[in-house]
């Protein structure tokens, strides 16, 4: 590319792996040819990485890609990247103004296509093929100054009856133990503190390489620099005695664990065709609890699946409420073309689907204020993250609760032990430094 510097915008859209991607991308771009901007500001070349879990995101991404276009300069050259653009290319070219499409794979090689944004090509939308979806490309945050995500994992094999990630992102992958292990130590260099361990189903990891997720912990837990890894989410039958034991062990895992369930009720696991029952699921919440009694534990929860009856949320309502978890993230059915749930009969109507939503939220929000009840007067290592107009410095606990403090003797990136004390307005725990 040549003349002067061209300014690039990123906008990132959807899960904790979009934006480490988009990270990686970013850094992939030469700076002596590429000046980042953000995405508010005039910039030569927009970079928009897309999500499609749900067609709200879709819709999200859509409604993100028009945005950018109207603000962007007339000349600017628009690019949207990722699982949307991977699924539903037609959709995207369809918007008036968008130059180039990139799926999967090709998002990787943005840089060879920025290269020839001056030849004239009718072609503006390169994907792959779902079966092509067989490389993986690692990826891993930097920039932020205590916490950066690491991918370790790509792609599921699991085809559960609700979900296109298979189709946008294809088969579980993922590297070896020693390239994430290199990689880890590289984060540590830039000084961040805390890594997320990032994927699309990383319970899974090891597949390709002949390892697995408990070698690879026992191996980033050796790590100096780095003083502690979060697991960003793991399947329930995947989450071994080990793995807890590990956990329990070793300082440097946080006791946080999210964990999906969609369903209190069995008939419902079935027809989504997940590979547990509300039991097992059941039993590795207590195996946790009696291990690391103040673990924070959080649960998905997909609500109006077809055929879902009012007996059937009232036992998953049941089941949730007496299990011992600390929040809940529930998110409304979407019908995803391309996924065996897509044709199936009895719909549940919008306004059942908000109504058990809304109990649903109002549930995690009583099982969060236990949750802290128990936590106040407890002390916990808090590392901070960044000092506001108000003069606080915010930080998490190793069990993800949000913490603030008004001394000024700390610094982000620091570690502190501390006792929390009591909670604000915002649920925000006030602390006391030890």
């Amino acid at each position: 590319m040549k003349g002067a510097k061209k300014r690039v915008a990123f906008h990132t859209l959807g899960c904790k792996l979009n934006f480490t991607e988009t990270s990686m991308i970013a850094r992939s771009l030469d700076t002596d040819y590429f000046e980042k901007v953000t995405i508010n500001e005039p910039a030569d070349i927009y970079i928009i990485n897309t999500c499609t879990v749900t067609e709200a995101a879709d819709r999200k991404c859509r409604q993100s890609i028009r945005k950018t276009i109207r603000q962007a300069p007339d000349d600017a050259y628009i690019v949207v990247v990722g699982c949307y653009a991977q699924l539903k290319p037609e959709e995207i070219t369809s918007i008036e103004g968008v130059d180039l499409v990139l799926g999967a794979n090709e998002k990787f090689n943005l840089r060879n296509y920025l290269d020839r944004i001056e030849e004239s090509s009718s072609n503006k939308v390169h994907t792959c093929n779902e079966t092509d979806l067989l490389a993986f490309t690692s990826s891993y945050s930097m920039g932020d100054r205590t916490r950066s995500f690491l991918k370790v994992q790509d792609g599921c094999d699991y085809i559960c009856s609700y979900c296109t990630i298979p189709l946008a992102r294809g088969g579980n992958r993922n590297q070896s133990i020693a390239d994430c292990v290199e990689q880890a130590r590289e984060i540590a260099g830039s000084g961040a503190k805390e890594i997320v361990i990032t994927g699309v189903n990383i319970g899974d990891f090891g597949k390709t390489t002949g390892e697995s997720f408990l070698d690879l912990l026992e191996s980033l837990v050796k790590v100096e620099g780095v003083e502690r890894f979060r697991i960003s989410s793991i399947e329930p039958n995947l989450l071994s005695d080990d793995i807890i034991d590990l956990t329990a062990a070793e300082d440097k895992l946080v006791q946080h664990f999210h964990i999906p369930l969609q369903s209190g009720c069995n008939r419902m696991l079935a027809k989504m065709k997940r590979r547990y029952n509300r039991e097992l699921f059941s039993e590795r919440v207590s195996k946790v609890k009696a291990t690391i009694p103040d673990a924070c534990i959080g649960a998905d929860v997909i609500v109006g699946f077809p055929g879902e009856t009012d007996n059937d949320f009232n036992d998953t309502y049941r089941f949730l409420e007496k299990t011992d978890l600390s929040y809940l993230h529930s998110f409304s059915y979407s019908p995803r073309p391309g996924t065996a749930a897509f044709d199936l009969p009895e719909n549940v109507g919008k306004e059942t689907i908000a109504a058990r939503s809304s109990k649903l939220q109002r549930l995690s929000e009583r099982k969060k204020f236990d949750f802290y009840r128990k936590c106040t007067d407890n002390s916990y290592r808090v590392i901070w993250e960044n000092r506001t107009k108000d003069g606080f410095i915010y930080g998490f606990t190793d069990n993800y609760v949000r913490a603030k403090t008004h001394a000024y003797n700390v610094l982000p990136g620091d570690l502190s032990h501390a006792r929390l004390t009591d909670l604000d307005e915002n649920g925000i725990f006030n602390v006391e430094l030890l």
